[in-house]
């Protein structure tokens, strides 16, 4: 199985209060994810904030628009420092996603650490090199653009 990694760091001006606040709410998740993949929660959460072994199911459309069901599980929680979500049930082999919050000279920095493998042998791999990567790298991208927006405003 080949494991892939994508790291990506982000300094927000915003306080670790107000960051753990909007992250720790998995109905922001809608927020940051690009419209084209009808990302919807299924699992009924409304006004929770995450706990080490909430189980989270969307409906998401990531390839020629099709419905798929994903369900991860908030694995780790250490509040305002970091989480963990791990896929249980959806389009990956593996997927291991870890939210790291820092304050360094006075800003927040924002870790994402992505582990994920896919399905089908070969044919996943080639997969990957031809558009999952991408499209991977496209949905962080946009988030980073989105949170600078949400946060990075001139006061």
């Amino acid at each position: 199985m080949k494991i892939y990694s994508l790291y990506q760091k982000q300094i927000l001006d915003l306080d670790i209060d107000k960051a753990w606040e909007f992250f720790s709410s998995p109905e922001n998740l809608k927020k940051i994810t690009p419209d084209y993949m009808g990302f919807n929660i299924t699992s009924g959460y409304s006004n929770v904030k995450m706990f080490a072994g909430m189980i989270i199911s969307y409906k998401v459309k990531p390839i020629l628009n099709i419905p798929i069901t994903w369900v991860t599980e908030i694995t780790h929680v250490k509040e305002k420092e970091y989480f963990v979500d791990e896929q249980r049930f959806g389009p990956y082999k593996l997927w291991h996603h870890l939210h790291r919050f820092l304050i360094e000279d006075n800003k927040l920095v924002m870790i994402d650490l992505v582990n994920y493998a896919l399905p089908f042998g070969l044919l996943g791999r080639i997969a990957h090199k031809l558009f999952i990567r991408k499209q991977i790298e496209y949905i962080f991208d946009y988030r980073r653009k989105i949170l600078e927006d949400l946060f990075n405003r001139t006061k």
